[in-house]
């Protein structure tokens, strides 16, 4: 049998599916080995280009098969979806990643080390507790506008109203809903506080953390972006220019050209959307709050008289992203500017 050059990997959660190629990318095998066997399977064969896509687990694994001495490459599904012959089954999924991996110009995801994908999910979990939040806080005002108490919107005016407002409307109310009413307020103290303790291990890694300490120093750019940064991109040097970084947050135009004639439509969303979100939030923040002796301010200034408030915004992610990236890219400092104003 000729030599295994090229192994793409279909991953599962107990089964996977193996496809096995020579360097001039010859099916040789295509099998299910079984999630215990894997890594026994790999560590028979000599160093070869090992392709997965970028999905559950895939970071694991591409680090425990690295550690075997392969080369290991991971994928967006899209990307890999193109290479699929036949109907969608794990065999072709897999010999599609391992016609995939191989392709000139191919885009691939970096490898996360452990401790990027554990802040990652700290940031996925305190995502999906701020969300739970909003969800309780919805349900207590909507029960209670049942029976006419209106509250406030938000978590922090719910909070003061139900310090100083809603001991004159519970008497009022069944002794049923009260005890309910108590209820959700237990939960909603108990998310708070679960957001609040993810928030300090957040901040005490960010804090340990020289990269972060200098992207908190961008006006926009707080704890949470900082963190989240710097775990999803590592040293940004998967891109080549700041350019690039923001088309891959999705903070560029769409484009929907064809014949010469260019159409640009609303920007593309690809990418990370948490990411993109508090860039977003960030940049919303700066122009609330303009600094008139920053020397951003004029061309704010000067786009926010032509464009909608909205397109200010994300032009103002954009520039966020890429100084983000020269700052990770060229582990600077960065250094604010202010305009010179005449004596």
């Amino acid at each position: 049998m000729n030599t295994v050059a090229v192994v793409g990997i279909d991953l599962a959660k107990q089964v996977f599916q193996i496809h096995f190629a020579d360097e001039f990318g010859n099916k040789l095998l295509n099998k299910q080995v079984r999630r215990s066997k894997l890594l026994s399977a790999l560590n028979q064969l000599p160093p070869c280009l090992v392709g997965m896509e970028a999905c559950g687990s895939s970071h694991y694994w591409a680090r425990e098969i690295r550690a075997l001495g392969h080369e290991v490459k991971l994928m967006a599904p899209q990307y890999v979806k193109a290479y699929v012959k036949t109907n969608k089954n794990d065999s072709a999924d897999a010999e599609a990643i391992a016609e995939a991996v191989t392709r000139l110009g191919m885009r691939f995801v970096d490898i996360k080390n452990a401790d990027q994908q554990s802040v990652l999910l700290l940031h996925r979990e305190r995502e999906g507790l701020t969300r739970e939040r909003t969800s309780l806080i919805n349900r207590i005002r909507g029960t209670l506008s049942e029976f006419g108490v209106i509250i406030p919107k938000g978590p922090n005016k719910l909070k003061v109203w139900f310090r100083d407002e809603y001991s004159r409307h519970e008497a009022a109310l069944p002794s049923i809903l009260q005890r309910h009413t108590q209820r959700l307020l237990q939960r909603l103290r108990s998310l708070e506080g679960s957001i609040a303790a993810l928030d300090e291990e957040i901040d005490a890694e960010s804090q340990s953390d020289e990269a972060c300490r200098r992207l908190e120093e961008v006006p926009g750019i707080g704890r949470l972006t900082a963190s989240a940064l710097r775990a999803s991109v590592g040293n940004a040097r998967s891109f080549k220019n700041g350019r690039e970084f923001a088309a891959w947050l999705g903070l560029v135009p769409r484009q929907y050209s064809s014949g010469g004639k260019q159409r640009l439509l609303g920007i593309s969303k690809r990418g990370d959307a948490y990411l993109r979100r508090m860039l977003i939030h960030g940049a919303r923040a700066v122009l609330r709050h303009m600094n008139p002796k920053r020397s951003v301010t004029p061309w704010l200034d000067s786009l926010s008289r032509r464009r909608h408030r909205n397109v200010v915004i994300v032009a103002l992610a954009n520039k966020l992203a890429r100084i983000a990236w020269a700052l990770l890219f060229h582990q600077r400092r960065y250094e604010e500017q202010y305009l010179v104003t005449a004596m």
